[in-house]
């Protein structure tokens, strides 16, 4: 069987057969087209907190926050505050189900607020980094 797969921008092209896996065709994914303006969400309650559960990281830098796309541990921060980002670069190295996940920036700007450090949980939609 065959199966395209997109992981961090690329596309692999897998065959698997008699449990082998071959690598067929390596490509650039094309990004859809980002919508005009954003939608905003209607309010919800947020739900009550874990009794064990531990305070989340406070926010205070201006801009863009990237948010973990997933549960996981970070193993590696490649920015500090202040420092100029591009599109595409990678920010943190995020562990989730025993794979490295490279969460990179979704737009050019200023680190404004670095959230995580090595070594700390997160939980999906947890901030990362504060781009201005």
């Amino acid at each position: 069987m065959k199966y395209k797969v997109t992981l961090n921008g690329r596309t692999y092209e897998v065959e698997v057969e008699a449990g082998k896996a071959m690598l067929l065709d390596e490509y650039e994914a094309i990004a859809p087209a980002a919508p005009a303006a954003p939608v905003a969400a209607a309010p919800t309650a947020a739900p009550a907190p874990a009794p064990a559960a531990a305070a989340a990281p406070v926010v205070t830098g201006a801009g863009e926050a990237v948010n973990a796309p997933m549960p996981g541990t970070i193993l590696k921060v490649n920015v500090a505050n202040g420092q100029a980002v591009k599109e595409g670069e990678v920010l943190v190295v995020l562990e989730a189900m025993k794979m490295e996940n490279e969460i990179m920036a979704p737009k050019s700007g200023t680190v404004t607020q670095v959230v995580v450090s090595k070594g700390s949980s997160v939980n999906t939609g947890d901030a990362l980094v504060v781009i201005g």
